[in-house]
């Protein structure tokens, strides 16, 4: 597994593993408890050392099965957590909360179930529009000096959040969804990126499995399927949206790859600091994601691929409307 850097010295494996479907979003999980564990620290067997949770998955089980998973390990793997949720006695949750006091009492609950002393990514889940971005930053950077954290993380941010918090304290990464068929943030966040040396970790760099080529019109999501309430995932949008797909299988024939693998090969040429975090349950699928490294795709492949949601069209928000409120702050 090739490595890469993120922000100020966070060296990562250049394909992580975003943990959430293992507790949430997806339906019910076919694997027991011990499964995700074994899945877990299979993936640092196979290099994968860039694992991404957050408190909120669960809520909170997802944090103890990823501390579980790895305390044997855990001077190999690089783990992000988020903070950033008002989470309910009952679970729910969906009003933000980045108060100081809120992130600094989270970080003391993640630090606890993931089993380690130090986290190592500290991402802000979503922007808090009744907290001043200076201090949030503030107060993780208060963290860092403390030992607690390593690093600042920012998920979901518009470019303007990102400056004004990269100036109290240096942002590492910035997560948001990016794929090839989810582009908003390459006109303002990327450039961004680039000019303050963040790092950018795209989530559901897959497009929550369609890129893959598994899910078609005909799929049917089991209860509990984030898709379900996805617009993008009504089945006329899926239908809609199979050319996207077919130019992207067609590719992986002629490479001899799986088209997951050319869906992030893309990725991780857009730039050297872009590490995608692609989720999965079963460690075949951990395996063919790290092989994306491996697959080189030419000059006129990339143009292709770049001009591809332009020229086919993307069906569908990738959030409903409460959803598409909460990004770009």
């Amino acid at each position: 597994m090739h490595t890469r850097t993120l922000g100020q010295g966070l060296h990562v494996s250049a394909v992580g593993l975003g943990a959430m479907g293992m507790s949430m979003s997806y339906g019910p999980n076919p694997g027991t408890r011990e499964d995700m564990v074994a899945v877990l620290r299979g993936a640092v067997d196979l290099g994968v050392t860039f694992v991404d949770t957050a408190e909120v998955y669960g809520p909170y089980v997802n944090e103890e099965l990823v501390g579980d998973a790895l305390v044997p390990v855990r001077d190999q793997v690089v783990i992000a957590t988020k903070f950033g949720w008002d989470i309910r006695p009952d679970g729910s949750w969906s009003a933000t909360d980045s108060r100081p006091e809120r992130i600094r009492r989270v970080a003391e609950e993640s630090l606890r179930r993931l089993r380690t002393d130090v986290i190592d990514l500290f991402y802000q889940h979503r922007v808090d529009p009744q907290v001043p971005i200076e201090d949030v930053a503030g107060t993780v950077g208060e963290l860092v000096a403390e030992g607690k954290v390593r690093h600042l993380g920012l998920s979901e941010a518009g470019a303007a959040t990102i400056r004004r918090a990269h100036a109290v304290h240096p942002v590492t990464a910035v997560q948001s969804e990016y794929s090839l068929w989810t582009r908003d943030p390459e006109p303002q966040v990327l450039p961004t990126c680039a000019e303050l040396g963040i790092g950018f970790v795209p989530f559901s760099p897959l497009g929550k499995g369609f890129l893959t080529g598994t899910v078609d019109a005909s799929t049917a999501f089991a209860e509990g399927d984030i898709r379900r309430r996805v617009p993008r995932f009504t089945p006329e949008n899926r239908d809609a949206n199979a050319a996207l797909v077919a130019h992207v299988r067609a590719l992986a024939e002629e490479k001899g790859a799986t088209p997951g693998q050319v869906a992030l090969a893309w990725l991780l040429a857009q730039q050297p600091w872009v590490v995608p975090i692609p989720g999965t349950r079963r460690l075949s699928r951990v395996a063919e994601n790290a092989g994306a490294t491996s697959v080189g795709l030419s000059a006129d492949e990339r143009a292709s691929l770049d001009a591809l949601a332009a020229t086919v069209g993307v069906a569908g928000d990738r959030y409903d409307a409460a959803g598409m409120s909460m990004v770009g702050l």
